[in-house]
């Protein structure tokens, strides 16, 4: 068996921040996605791939020379060039070989043991599924009917969900549907893991469900990655920085080197300061402040701020703000 991380994607829901930066090295406390992801994945003593693409190579190489984990790149430079999961699974299958697969799309957090979770494979393909407890939120993603741990329905973003089990992105597909690629593909067939599934359950293909409870992320909103960071961020890691005798940090928060900490802060809880950042002043809780960036006499709540930005007289509340943005009110 072999371990497929897939990061091709280009994240445009999480735009501007993902613009130039690939979602799955986005911090989420003092690591970054993939870091949780290959944690798990060690466990198992695979051999481990992280698929993306052209554009964001740069950005994965040093990341998987220093795992010791191999990329396999897709050659494409844009949103509207990518493979798909699909298309991305034949490539690794062209370049690998044919073998059982493990699946896991690069923007999951997730509770469950991937050694418990391969206990639970028997040679059907198996797929983790979750219980978002809403059928409005079940609209969203693919939605799972069970007869036991047996998959008996899979519908892709339905309009009526038949019930609020979903499926997460975390999947084992035996060598024998990953030789249905090229047929799955060659028909014409939408390039999507759920699509995939439903036309595997259409021919027949068992597909067995592995239940987790706890939490799982799909970083794909800024409201998912700000509370994957409230789940996993348990502890405060707080490296050289400046900080003022007046300012107090609430814990957890990670604060990285070089951050001046100025005046009247308070940072935290739940709140990330990139490297080299200066806020005087300011309150900022459940948050993302990406490196070198500016911010004074402000209060930021709920927000993600790109890097080298300055934010000045400001409340922001639920805002996503991109790189090099200078935003303030009065002089």
């Amino acid at each position: 068996m072999k371990v497929l991380i897939m990061a091709g994607g280009y994240a445009t829901r999480l735009w501007p921040i993902t613009k130039d930066n690939p979602k799955a090295l986005l911090p989420v406390g003092n690591r970054v996605i993939l870091d949780y992801i290959l944690e798990k994945v060690g466990e198992l003593g695979l051999e481990t791939y992280i698929s993306t693409n052209r554009f964001f190579e740069a950005h994965f190489r040093p990341y998987a020379e220093e795992r010791g984990v191999e990329l396999i790149v897709e050659d494409t430079l844009h949103e509207e060039e990518k493979l798909g999961t699909i298309g991305a699974m034949k490539k690794a299958v062209d370049e690998l070989g044919l073998d059982d697969y493990l699946v896991i799309a690069g923007d999951n957090l997730f509770s469950f043991s991937l050694t418990d979770f391969l206990r639970a494979y028997d040679g059907r393909t198996l797929i983790a599924v979750y219980d978002v407890g809403d059928l409005e939120l079940a609209k969203r993603y693919g939605v799972v009917v069970l007869e036991g741990d047996r998959v008996i329905s899979f519908e892709e973003k339905p309009a009526q969900p038949r019930s609020t089990l979903i499926s997460t992105g975390v999947y084992v597909f035996p060598k024998v549907v990953m030789e249905r690629i090229d047929e799955y593909l060659s028909n014409g067939n939408r390039d999507s893991p759920g699509y995939f599934l439903q036309w595997l359950l259409s021919k027949g293909e068992p597909i067995k469900a592995y239940r987790f409870s706890e939490y799982w992320y799909d970083i794909g909103s800024a409201d998912s990655y700000l509370e994957a960071l409230k789940t996993l961020l348990r502890e405060s890691h707080v490296e050289e920085i400046q900080i003022s005798p007046y300012a107090k940090i609430i814990p957890p928060v990670v604060i990285k080197r070089g951050a001046k900490i100025l005046g009247r802060s308070i940072i935290g809880p739940y709140a990330y300061i990139g490297e080299s950042c200066t806020i005087e002043n300011s309150d900022i809780s459940d948050s993302i402040v990406f490196r070198n960036t500016v911010i004074r006499n402000s209060t930021i709540w709920r927000s993600i701020i790109d890097e080298k930005c300055e934010i000045r007289n400001l409340e922001l509340r639920k805002s996503l703000v991109g790189g090099h943005a200078k935003i303030q009110r009065g002089e």
